[in-house]
């Protein structure tokens, strides 16, 4: 399933490299290929805090600082946050209160924090390691295929 989407990713990206559409066909290839999930999309980091990019699911935060709940330590650490139960985690916020497990995974370029790749599930226990990895690649096609240089648009 995440080759298929690493190869739609890639074909999208061929007549538009722009971040906000790539960002928005994204979230809606996750939201089309993942099961048992109730959220999939982004934050964009600017000053020390995320905003809320493009998604697919119910209405959601709309600014998360650095180091606050699963997504603010992923944009602190830089590291791939797997929470089987988002309860359990230090500091979470309920954006959503049917959420019960969570992935976070930050895109980098270079060594800018561009924003990071939410996914929620109603399901605990939801992400395993081969999650991680599938969705680690198609970040890494986001972040070596979209111009980031030039703004949103």
């Amino acid at each position: 399933m995440y080759k298929l989407m690493c190869q739609q990713m890639l074909s999208l990206l061929e007549g538009c490299s722009l971040p906000l559409p790539a960002l928005s066909n994204c979230a809606a290839l996750l939201w089309e290929h993942l099961d048992r999930i109730n959220w999939a999309g982004f934050y964009l980091a600017k000053d020390e805090t995320l905003y809320l990019g493009p998604f697919q699911g119910k209405v959601a935060c709309t600014v998360i600082p650095f180091g606050k709940g699963v997504c603010g330590t992923a944009a602190t650490s830089r590291e791939i946050q797997l929470v089987p139960d988002v309860h359990q985690f230090p500091g979470h916020i309920a954006c959503d209160s049917a959420s019960n497990s969570e992935i976070v995974l930050p895109l980098v370029v270079g060594d800018r924090l561009i924003g990071v790749m939410d996914i929620d599930s109603p399901e605990f226990n939801r992400f395993a390691e081969a999650d991680a990895h599938g969705l680690a690649e198609l970040c890494r096609i986001l972040v070596e295929n979209v111009n980031w240089d030039g703004g949103l648009l």
